[in-house]
């Protein structure tokens, strides 16, 4: 019966994955309670939000606790305390992490003081901005275009993202073969303005 209680217990919390922080992580939920954020759980973590957007979070790790800013590249850093977890990849989180819970209480006003400075940039609309996909017309699908006017102009009628759709669609063909087969499939299908997956939306 514990066994199932401890399994209950991390599946509760998969940021939690050692099980081996938990006075740290007390004492970091402590100190965010100090500021107007608001402790949810999304994706079975703890996350703190300000009008339900994102700004904190916490976990435990093997080696450390993790206290991550959803857009800590926005923060100043001047004592440079923050890491990018996943370099290259991450934009916008960004990590402290702490070995103690001495280091934590060490560092109160310090954390307080990244914390609000979160609190001031999410009032103030600093975020990362999605990245808008461009949409890559391969030379096979714009030899079918240019060859038929009325399918170029009924494609162009399509929002980018439907219009990926069907290129993805005819671009995931490997033989030339298999690429005309689909072609003529959603020639009429581009030509009555229906999308490709629109019989699978509501």
């Amino acid at each position: 019966m514990v066994n199932f209680f401890i399994m209950e217990e991390k599946k509760k919390n998969p940021w939690d994955k050692s099980g081996l922080w938990p006075e740290e992580m007390d004492l970091l939920k402590a100190i965010i309670a100090q500021t107007e954020l608001v402790e949810m759980t999304k994706w079975g973590g703890t996350v703190y939000t300000l009008d339900k957007k994102n700004v904190l979070g916490i976990g435990g790790f093997k080696n450390y606790v993790a206290l991550w800013f959803w857009n800590g590249v926005f923060l100043k850093d001047e004592a440079k305390v923050l890491v990018n977890a996943n370099e290259g990849v991450t934009k916008g989180l960004r990590q402290w992490r702490f070995n103690t819970k001495a280091e934590i209480a060490r560092h109160e006003k310090m954390i307080l003081q990244y914390i609000r400075e979160a609190i001031a940039n999410e009032k103030a609309g600093l975020a990362i901005k999605p990245e808008k996909k461009q949409t890559v017309v391969s030379a096979f699908f714009q030899s079918a275009l240019d060859a038929d006017k009325a399918f170029a102009t009924a494609f162009e009628t399509f929002t980018p993202g439907k219009q990926r759709e069907f290129l993805e669609y005819i671009d995931a063909a490997k033989r030339e073969e298999t690429k005309l087969q689909r072609m003529e499939k959603i020639k009429p299908m581009v030509l009555e303005g229906i999308g490709l997956n629109d019989k699978y939306r509501k």
